[in-house]
């Protein structure tokens, strides 16, 4: 068994945000492997914030985003504590989320908003379904997740609204 000391758990907490226990047990399954331990995390995140679904989320924040005067996107990004709608992951999200509302123009938040007989590709249409304009190999809806699970609590984006000079 390896040991496992303070610098790795602290070189783990350092990329994930997990719990110093968390943190613990999941470079013991590792085998004291950081990356493997941080898939380990990421995964225990998902399934946490899997859990969180049903609770309410009515905490948070508005956030804009305008680009070069032209465009502008407003949503609202919701979580269950205001403790969390101040932290800087929370906040980085949001802005994250208004700058792809900008760039991406999406019409629903879900998959399941839009209408039976509507044919459209949800990834186009869908903000959650949509790759992430600075990492296309992750989606919105992975990067709520992620932020879910960093934070303990449910994140969710409730509004969106996008708004373009010269557009209907």
């Amino acid at each position: 068994m390896v040991a496992i000391g303070p610098n790795l758990i602290k070189q783990l907490r350092e990329r994930t945000g997990a719990g110093v226990m968390d943190c613990k047990r999941a470079l013991e399954e590792a085998g004291g492997d950081v990356d493997k331990a941080e898939k380990i995390i990421a995964a225990q995140g998902i399934e946490r914030a899997g859990k969180r679904a049903g609770r309410e989320a009515s905490q948070g924040v508005i956030e804009s985003y305008i680009h070069q005067g032209r465009i502008g996107a407003m949503i609202e990004l919701n979580c269950e504590t205001d403790f969390v709608a101040r932290t800087d992951d929370f906040r980085k999200l949001a802005r994250e989320v208004a700058m792809q509302v900008a760039s991406m123009n999406p019409r629903y938040i879900t998959k399941d908003e839009i209408p039976a007989g509507e044919d459209v590709e949800p990834k186009e249409v869908a903000l959650l379904e949509q790759p992430y304009i600075r990492d296309g190999s992750r989606t919105i809806g992975q990067l709520v997740t992620e932020t879910s699970a960093k934070t303990g609590e449910k994140v969710a984006v409730r509004r969106i609204a996008r708004f373009e000079l010269g557009g209907t």
